[in-house]
């Protein structure tokens, strides 16, 4: 399986960005997605994360009321939806798969990142 990220780049603080995540190679439905953020420096923060249909998305404190993750199956692809961006949001965000669903279970992918920087 794979991830690609995109959507990032250069945004002035409390601006917006959308991060896109398009899975290939495994049944995207079956997988909780995740994002993930590292800035330099830092370890690597669970950003957000959308369960597989039907459950609810759950988000860090630090982004609450300002990220929303969603995910459209039929496209296999998660978004990450940004706004009023903060220099501290600035990182390298990552895609992750973690199998939810059996004979999923235990098999994950990492995506290799896109770059948000928040800078005037």
């Amino acid at each position: 399986g794979q991830l690609v990220e995109s959507g990032g780049g250069l945004v002035q603080p409390g601006g917006s960005l959308r991060l896109s995540c398009a899975a290939s190679g495994f049944t995207f439905s079956n997988y909780d997605m995740n994002w993930y953020r590292q800035a330099p420096g830092k370890g690597r923060e669970l950003v957000a994360t959308i369960p597989v249909a039907g459950a609810t998305a759950n988000y860090a404190e630090s982004v609450k009321g300002r990220f929303t993750i969603s995910r459209d199956n039929a496209k296999n692809t998660v978004y990450l939806q940004m706004k009023t961006l903060k220099t501290e949001d600035m990182a390298m965000y990552y895609c992750y798969a973690k199998g939810a669903r059996s004979p999923h279970y235990g098999m994950n992918y990492w995506g290799k990142g896109t770059l948000v920087t928040v800078s005037a």
